[in-house]
């Protein structure tokens, strides 16, 4: 399995999707920014359905960066770093904060190294040489997809030569609907509390509990339901778009994160990692003129991204769980995406 061109960057660079599984689930993955274009699975009437929104040609996942693909070198936000007493700027936007990496230097659009392949897996390998994104230290990160029968599985390895930060993610938006709007379908969270954010959207330090507030999903709940509450934080998201503490039996366990269902196509993902953190976010910010892998245009609240991950800021909260990375030390993380009917 050689993979199918799928276009050309904006540079040049020939890009190449492959094509992994078979009649039950199957998933095209780009070796730009790993990004994920397709995940085919069947409805109750066994009509397969693109679960992942997806975007019209390569150009439009190449400006976004952040679309359906790998994130890092610290997926969400971070408010600068300081490591050994030493401060590093980072790529911050206006209010200096630095998201996903910072805008313009996303691992989402870059070229990654395949360095394994057959019909079921794919490893894709990228080298961050030292001080890209602002980030001190050389580091080598593979990241292999698997597919089984019902299931798409991501392990993250990395490494570095210097002391440095790391949040790994996959920005996938999923619809299980396969188009339209994401507000009627159930979403459940293995979450007790989540990490309230300040007006930039930086984590205020505080892990709050989502007992009697619209952050509560421990139980299933329409996303649209609450998502207009008059609540301060959704106010300052424009809906969903923060860090949900995952219950864990101990860290770094691989256990159930969430649960989606759609109850018109019936197909429910069951949602697995071995991360403390989930970041939902309910497409807020999507606007018109994007145009969807159907070819329409897109609106808000037609994706619902599940980024499995560290909390946002931790290098400045002690009291979160720790992102450094230091050298002959290996991070690893699996989130595992399983469907069902």
């Amino acid at each position: 399995m050689t993979g199918t061109v799928y276009g050309v960057t904006s540079g040049g660079e020939e890009v190449r999707a492959f094509h992994l599984g078979g009649e039950s689930l199957s998933a095209v993955i780009l070796d730009m920014g790993g990004t994920i274009t397709e995940i085919a699975v069947a409805d109750r009437d066994g009509r397969r359905r693109n679960v992942v929104l997806g975007l019209n040609d390569l150009a439009a996942y190449e400006a976004s960066g952040w679309w359906n693909c790998l994130i890092g070198r610290y997926a969400n936000r971070l408010d600068g770093v300081a490591i050994a007493g030493r401060h590093y700027p980072l790529n911050p936007d206006a209010n200096g904060i630095t998201l996903h990496g910072g805008r313009g230097s996303s691992w989402g659009s870059r070229l990654w190294a395949v360095t394994a392949q057959n019909d079921s897996a794919l490893t894709l390998k990228l080298i961050s040489p030292d001080g890209d994104q602002g980030f001190p230290g050389t580091m080598t990160v593979a990241v292999t997809y698997s597919v089984s029968d019902d299931a798409l599985r991501l392990d993250y390895v990395a490494t570095t030569d210097k002391a440095t930060v790391i949040n790994l993610t996959n920005h996938i938006y999923f619809n299980l609907a396969g188009e339209g709007s994401v507000l009627n379908q159930l979403l459940q969270l293995n979450a007790d509390g989540f990490t309230p954010t300040d007006r930039l959207q930086i984590p205020t330090g505080e892990i709050a509990p989502v007992a009697g507030t619209p952050f509560d999903f421990r139980s299933p709940h329409v996303i649209g339901s609450r998502i207009a509450a008059d609540d301060p934080q959704l106010a300052l998201a424009g809906g969903y778009d923060h860090n949900f503490v995952l219950n864990k039996s101990a860290a770094g366990a691989l256990e159930w994160a969430a649960r989606l269902k759609d109850p018109e196509s019936g197909i429910q993902l069951e949602l697995l990692t071995s991360e403390p953190g989930i970041q939902v976010y309910s497409g807020n910010n999507i606007r018109p003129g994007r145009t969807n892998s159907h070819g329409e245009e897109m609106h808000r609240r037609d994706g619902l991204a599940l980024e499995t991950q560290h909390f946002p800021d931790s290098p400045n909260k002690p009291q979160f769980p720790p992102t450094l990375l230091e050298p002959g030390q290996e991070f690893r993380s699996t989130t595992i995406f399983r469907f069902l009917v």
